[in-house]
């Protein structure tokens, strides 16, 4: 039968070693020391050439020692082995008990097998940790992100029973407003949490990127005209497999950032091939992202605190949903600074082989 590989065949070797080991020490240690000390005793054997009594209590004392310095090296070496299993199953029943900080000692570094496995059960355990403090921190950013629009609602159709607001038209837009805002704060976490598990539906399918930009830009055109923008394209004739509107919502989601905290000037929108890729860039003239939100742009609810990235900006998910959209279709997305020293995010997608 075949040796398995890990931690079972590391435990079966080290035990047959240590049964091997032990018969060797007991035989040839004692025959070594029974022959000298039967050599040099005035007793050897009787007249029939047998051993004697006292021969035979002197080698059952040195079997004996024998076997007592075989357990103790079976008992040192099954420590060695049992000591970080001891540790992982103790953390193991903290962690089923609601205690994440737990974690495992290694011990004996030389019992690799062992070390790999408290290395790999501490890595699960610490990723447990950082999930729970994740969806910690995703409850209270959610709830601060609802509770504003819930209270203007509230406190507006309140006002409208107690008939301190007429229910006019620019009463009722307000409060639709409102309901857009939910409505669009549901519909980005449904996108990034569908597409961290793995399970954002996408229509793929053969399009042309250049006539998908044109087509967003078209109708997005004297919105930003409106608030001092200029729209630039440079577009290649490319085609991809992608989800056509996945992919419309991630440039809207790019172009309205830039239109939300850039200054007023140009927002240009490149499309290129590289090494079978097809590059999309959307630049904006400044002041780009805070130094210290670079890190962290695609995560969810970070936002910066300077240069028109308030707190009341958006809700925080544009970016990451970007993100979501691009991973959910193999492609990356990453920011730098642009020429202008604004901000450049670049989407790389998959060009179908020639």
């Amino acid at each position: 039968m075949m040796l398995r590989q890990g931690l079972s065949r590391q435990i079966l070797l080290a035990m047959s070693a240590v049964t091997v080991i032990a018969g060797l020490l007991v035989f040839f240690g004692t025959y070594l020391a029974f022959s000298i000390i039967f050599y040099f005793s005035p007793w050897n054997e009787d007249e029939n050439g047998l051993l004697t009594g006292t021969d035979f209590l002197v080698l059952s004392g040195l079997i004996f020692l024998a076997l007592i310095m075989a357990a103790i090296a079976s008992v040192r070496l099954a420590r060695r082995i049992l000591e970080p299993l001891e540790s992982l199953a103790q953390s193991a029943r903290r962690i089923k008990d609601g205690d994440l900080s737990a974690r495992a000692t290694p011990g004996d570094h030389s019992l690799g097998e062992t070390a790999h496995l408290v290395a790999d059960f501490n890595a699960m355990a610490q990723r447990l940790q950082d999930m729970a403090a994740d969806v910690t921190l995703w409850n209270a950013m959610i709830a601060h992100e609802l509770r504003t629009p819930l209270t203007i609602l509230k406190g507006r159709l309140q006002g409208i029973i107690d008939g301190v607001f007429e229910p006019d038209e620019c009463s009722l837009q307000s409060l639709i407003l409102q309901v857009d805002s939910l409505a669009r704060l549901v519909e980005d976490l449904r996108t990034v949490t569908l597409a961290d598990s793995g399970h954002l539906d996408l229509h793929i399918e053969p399009i042309r990127l250049q006539d998908e930009i044109q087509n967003l830009t078209h109708v997005m055109e004297p919105e930003l005209n409106a608030a001092g923008f200029q729209l630039t394209l440079d577009l290649d004739d490319i085609v991809v497999r992608a989800d056509a509107l996945r992919i419309r919502q991630a440039l809207l989601a790019l172009i309205t950032n830039a239109r939300r905290y850039a200054v007023r000037g140009t927002i240009e929108i490149t499309l290129s091939e590289e090494n079978q890729l097809a590059i999309i860039c959307v630049s904006d003239e400044g002041p780009g992202l805070p130094s210290d939100l670079e890190p962290w742009a695609f995560e969810p609810f970070k936002r910066g605190a300077h240069a028109g990235f308030s707190e009341a900006s958006g809700n925080g998910l544009g970016l990451s949903v970007v993100r979501a959209i691009v991973e959910a279709h193999g492609g990356t997305i990453k920011y730098r600074r642009s020429s202008k020293g604004g901000a450049t995010f670049e989407i790389s997608l998959r060009m179908p082989a020639p």
